[in-house]
């Protein structure tokens, strides 16, 4: 990553934000210290902001409330969110409501820095697709997807907002339709090589990308769910070029 790469720690213990803000600024980011949500609120007026790294337990405003808060007015802004060792409450409403990503306390400062670069990499494809990819427009099952500015359309036309997560999970479903997909392939084709083996944001990530397509998983017209397999996107895809996607 380069000099020009913002990250915002967003961290009430003054130890803690200190140090995970001299492990960044050592591996080439440029790491901006917050306290609390005001002070993050104060940093994203004045800076463009490429990741946040935020704590769960904060004074005031906590984690989840801010989350929520910037899902809706910097949706594009990813957050590799930060929680305490065991709640995993916290953490799986954490990922429903957006967060890319979660790290438990304690935790691993080179892990810290390999999953804020995952999301990075996962991210800035999102924002700034190959040249390959800027015409692609992907229809499926009456809906859109224009693979450039991530604009997914329900076919009534209307938009569907969506985080880079189930951005990154579609985009896995729609250029391998029709086709088994088990959870490491969808581990490591949307968040990198950096997961665990009972790492089950994928499953979050899929319930919600499953209700932003109306998706009824019990008669799933869309994603099926594959005993002992993984998931099988079912509908036809085409892309822009007026080929189904996968056809030689």
């Amino acid at each position: 990553m380069v000099q020009s790469t913002t990250i915002a720690v967003v961290e009430d213990d003054p130890e803690i934000r200190a140090l995970v803000k001299g492990l960044l600024d050592r591996e080439g980011f440029d790491a901006a210290s917050c306290g609390d949500g005001r002070d993050l609120d104060r940093l994203m007026a004045r800076r463009r902001i490429d990741l946040i790294v935020l704590d769960l337990m904060l004074p005031g405003e906590d984690g989840l409330a801010i989350c929520q808060r910037l899902r809706r007015d910097f949706p594009d802004t990813p957050i590799l969110m930060v929680t305490a060792k065991g709640d995993d409450i916290d953490r799986i409403v954490g990922l429903e409501i957006g967060a890319d990503d979660y790290l438990p306390k304690p935790f691993n400062p080179r892990e810290l820095v390999a999953r804020a670069r995952a999301i990075l990499r996962r991210t800035r494809g999102a924002r700034r697709p190959a040249q390959s990819q800027l015409a692609k427009i992907y229809h499926f099952a009456g809906w859109k997807l224009n693979a450039a500015s991530r604009e997914l359309n329900a076919p009534d036309g209307r938009a569907v907002e969506l985080t880079g997560g189930e951005f990154s999970l579609l985009m896995a479903f729609l250029t391998h339709p029709q086709r088994v997909l088990n959870r490491d392939q969808l581990l490591d084709w949307t968040r990198g090589r950096n997961t665990t083996p009972f790492d089950r944001s994928i499953d979050v990530q899929l319930s919600r990308l499953r209700k932003k397509l109306e998706d009824d998983p019990k008669g799933s017209a869309i994603i099926r769910t594959v005993r002992g397999g993984g998931y099988l996107f079912g509908p036809a895809v085409e892309c822009s070029r007026g080929r189904h996607v996968g056809d030689p």
